[in-house]
């Protein structure tokens, strides 16, 4: 398996796992679901409903491939995709925080770019 059909692999599952962990925490009427467009490598977890007369509309986890890197764009996870990409064997040169300042990247263990 190459290198990107690996990354999106990984994506997916990470992704798979936390839809499920929400899926059974249900409490209001709001829906979390998957966005996938592997044409163009977008990965979305959307959380979209009501609580009560509360509209919710939220991205959850926004990630992209560009540049052969895996793009953190949106992030709202506790453990972090970045770092469980990383666990997986992600080379950490390969994911960038896209969500960080890039003057802020450097200071991260993590690319810049």
């Amino acid at each position: 398996m190459d290198k990107l059909s690996e990354y999106r692999q990984y994506i997916k599952q990470f992704l798979q796992e936390y839809i499920e962990i929400t899926n059974e925490q249900k409490i209001h009427e709001v829906d979390d679901f998957l966005v996938i467009d592997e044409v163009d490598d977008n990965y979305f977890w959307m959380t979209w409903g009501w609580d009560g007369k509360k509209r919710i509309k939220a991205i959850q986890v926004f990630v992209r491939i560009k540049d052969d890197k895996i793009w953190v764009e949106e992030d709202w996870t506790e453990a972090g995709i970045a770092n469980s990409l990383a666990e997986k064997g992600v080379p950490k040169e390969n994911i960038v925080l896209g969500f960080q300042p890039p003057e802020m990247r450097q200071y991260t263990d993590f690319a810049v770019a």
